[in-house]
């Protein structure tokens, strides 16, 4: 969606457009296998979907289509802190041999995000994708013209009711991530998430080498190069 004048949202475009597939001739493509394994874990297509939150705002089915396309493709499904299916939901749907991971920020609450880290867990979740570039949200003046709020009949459904559910609506998204994301977050805290849970963790929003590398002084068994859509 991008944020101000958008000049990023049109840098990544022109970056996807600038990419090409080189193709390899006289190769043996009766059997093809595109198969590998990412932090170990098997995956029959090289590609994940990236977290994206609200789903169910574009179609009825939201969350619960998209995490069933990607079992269909073989793929790693990342499911959104901020979805409009519960995890356990969206993990029934995955099925029992799909690879899925979870998606997560770190809230001032931390029982409520070690809670969601133990509900990930129990629903077969193999990793955890903390988000780490959102101190504060960009400035989307384009939500901010249209009065984004959440429709009525859905909710943020992995909080069980009350104002973490529905406060977006009362406040605003801005607000809302402020009240509730801790952005006060440092590299202790990615120890922490990992003092937690044995799920490899992932760091997703590192952007230079050198916190890449920071990354890999934690423990983190992967990071995400993202600008969070633009933001």
């Amino acid at each position: 969606m991008g944020v101000l004048g958008a000049v990023t949202l049109k840098e990544n475009r022109l970056a996807f457009q600038r990419l090409k597939l080189m193709p390899r001739v006289l190769r043996d493509v009766r059997h093809i296998d595109t198969s590998t394994t990412v932090l170990g874990q098997p995956i029959k297509t090289p590609v994940c979907i990236a977290p994206a939150a609200m789903q169910r705002m574009a179609h009825p089915d939201g969350e619960l289509a998209s995490t069933r396309a990607a079992a269909a493709a073989g793929a790693c499904y990342i499911l959104s802190t901020v979805s409009t299916t519960s995890l356990e939901d969206v993990a029934a749907a995955n099925g029992p041999n799909a690879l899925r991971w979870f998606q997560l920020y770190i809230f001032k609450d931390r029982e409520l995000t070690r809670s969601l880290v133990e509900r990930a867990e129990r629903a077969g979740y193999k990793a955890l994708v903390l988000t780490v570039d959102t101190p504060i949200l960009g400035n989307r003046q384009a939500d901010l013209r249209n009065g984004f709020k959440l429709p009525s009949h859905l909710s943020m459904a992995n909080f069980a009711g009350g104002r973490h559910a529905t406060g977006i609506n009362e406040v605003g998204l801005s607000a809302y991530a402020t009240e509730l994301f801790d952005t006060n977050l440092t590299w202790a805290d990615v120890a922490w998430l990992k003092s937690i849970s044995s799920l490899p963790v992932v760091v997703k929003g590192v952007l230079t080498p050198e916190d890449a590398v920071l990354a890999c002084d934690v423990g983190c068994s992967g990071i995400l190069v993202s600008n969070h859509g633009a933001r």
